[in-house]
């Protein structure tokens, strides 16, 4: 088999699906364009700000993808190739775009407030503030993660430090700029065009003018970068900055395809299916919960109820940027999967531990591009600089959905004064960077992440029982919810159970302890949904 018939089977399943399964979620939710969104009820020009379709679409992507549609998809191959791509094809259609899709809808359909809220008002109060503690603590980690990523990628390479400088000069630019423009006939696609043009430019310039600081200068510097993205108006910088560099995604998956069609490399890897891995355990619950973005994860429920909905400026753009988005990132971890499985597994696994996922990825992308007569040095530069860009992205959003996060934690507080100060957007965010500075200082990042993927997961399933609250609440059949909703708890149950009974017996037992309260989180909240519809015993229309 050859890889370019599964990227071509995989690409016309996630079409197909996006205009038959996108079709049916979009009219089980009623979506339609008779509906104000909260862009327009609420807006604001800060936070709450209509916006073209493809824009929101940008600002979706680039939030929700990250590095984690690469790193993912190339780890859960230790169990296999064919289980990785059958979770990511029907995880995605069948549980990510739902669960994106419906927690936008959700949003929307609650003044554009996360699903903290939407807890709040089917589940309880008590409900709302557990999640929106957890939402938060698990935010401020990404932060201190990625912050300490990038900090050390732009001190090994300082000339994607240039490049990402002069991606945020030119978003503001552009961003002044559209503004000015938006009425104007054609101007938006001219000034895209403009600027994606210049945006490559600057990839070659930022070699040619790299800037070498510290670490620490590094950390400093992102984090401050990460308080003005969340506390100035979305079409200041972070609406255009994530929309111009998802085309940086956008040109790798394309010149990936066109570079598969042309080198047209076999898949070598062995048909083997592995259901307990040495290294990383059995395939289930394991696979669910390494393999997030690409298939589904929890994450994407704070993006699509947090930055999105606020953006989204007709209830007719969700099908896009909620359904569509993730489908895109499911053909990028399917592109992720296709750039390791050209390998023999011993060399896989050997290049796994050696390099690890980021660069095979590199590497081998890079390798496939340079099929097209482009140097493979500056391929795998492309590639690299790709996944940084997107690593900022994620760290800028997530600031962003903390200050969200905290804000509505205290939106209820009658206190004057404490209302006053929590709902102040500059002191929400200094909590946020100082919270998560101190998380880098302590170190304890590094061993808290281990148990990252189990509570992105968790936070998915919580998504879910929440939107499945809602929809029982209004008289709709949730079944199309409560499929992946239930799986997704089983998967997580059983993870964060293996995951603290393995820490106990190895004497780590913060992490173990920390497994187990995740594990009776869910357990209390799934208590307080059941508890909630037995006090509204409404029954499901069918």
């Amino acid at each position: 088999m050859n890889l370019i018939l599964l990227l071509s089977f995989s690409g016309v399943f996630l079409l197909v699906s996006y205009f038959t399964y996108g079709n049916f979620i979009a009219k089980k939710l009623k979506i339609n364009n008779l509906t104000k969104t909260p862009a327009h009820s609420l807006k604001d020009h800060i936070d709450y700000v209509p916006t073209k379709k493809f824009i929101v679409l940008g600002h979706h992507f680039a939030s929700i993808a990250g590095a984690g549609p690469i790193i993912g998809p190339i780890i859960a191959v230790t169990f296999g190739w064919i289980p990785a791509v059958i979770w990511i094809l029907l995880g995605g259609v069948f549980f990510g775009a739902v669960h994106d899709t419906t927690s936008m809808v959700a949003s929307l359909r609650h003044k554009g407030k996360s699903i903290g809220t939407i807890i709040q008002s089917y589940i309880g109060h008590g409900g709302k503030r557990l999640f929106l503690i957890f939402s938060f603590a698990t935010l401020i980690l990404i932060i201190a993660v990625f912050a300490d990523i990038i900090a050390k990628t732009f001190v090994k390479n300082p000339g994607v430090a240039s490049a990402s400088g002069l991606f945020i000069v030119l978003a503001i630019v552009f961003g002044r700029v559209n503004r000015h423009f938006e009425n104007k006939k054609n101007a938006f696609l001219i000034l895209s065009i403009i600027g994606v043009g210049l945006m490559y430019v600057f990839i070659f310039l930022g070699t040619e003018i790299p800037l070498e600081l510290n670490y620490s200068a590094w950390v400093f510097l992102l984090l401050a970068y990460s308080f003005v993205a969340s506390v100035t108006p979305m079409t200041f910088l972070l609406q255009p900055r994530d929309y111009l560099s998802s085309f940086l995604l956008y040109g790798l998956m394309i010149l990936a395809i066109v570079g598969i069609v042309i080198a047209n490399p076999e898949i070598k890897m062995d048909n083997n299916i592995v259901i307990d891995s040495e290294n990383m355990g059995y395939l289930f619950p394991v696979l669910f919960v390494t393999v997030a973005c690409g298939a589904i994860s929890g994450f994407h429920s704070l993006v699509a109820s947090g930055t999105t909905s606020k953006q989204i400026d007709k209830e007719g753009d969700v099908k896009m940027v909620g359904f569509g988005g993730m489908l895109i990132e499911s053909f990028l971890a399917i592109i992720s999967v296709g750039a390791v499985i050209v390998l023999e597994r011993a060399d896989y696994t050997a290049l796994l531990f050696a390099d690890g996922p980021v660069n095979m990825f590199a590497d081998g992308l890079g390798f496939i591009i340079s099929s097209l007569g482009i140097s493979e040095t500056l391929a795998v530069t492309f590639v690299a600089l790709t996944i940084s860009a997107f690593a900022l992205t994620t760290l800028d959003t997530c600031t962003r959905l903390a200050r969200f996060t905290f804000q509505e934690y205290f939106e209820d507080v009658k206190h004057p004064k404490v209302q006053k100060v929590s709902q102040n957007r500059f002191f929400a965010t200094t909590i946020v960077v100082v919270m998560s500075v101190l998380m880098l200082l302590s170190g304890e990042f590094s061993a808290l992440w281990p148990i990252f993927g189990s509570a992105n997961q968790l936070l998915a399933a919580l998504a879910l029982l929440a939107v499945a609250v809602w929809l029982y609440k209004i008289k709709e059949n949730a079944t199309f919810v409560l499929i992946p909703m239930f799986f997704m708890f089983t998967v997580t149950l059983s993870s964060l159970f293996l995951f603290a009974l393995e820490n106990y017996h190895k004497g780590i037992y913060m992490l173990s302890l920390i497994a187990g309260l995740l594990f009776l989180l869910s357990i209390v909240l799934i208590r307080l949904a059941f508890k909630s519809l037995k006090q509204h015993p409404e029954k499901v229309n069918n």
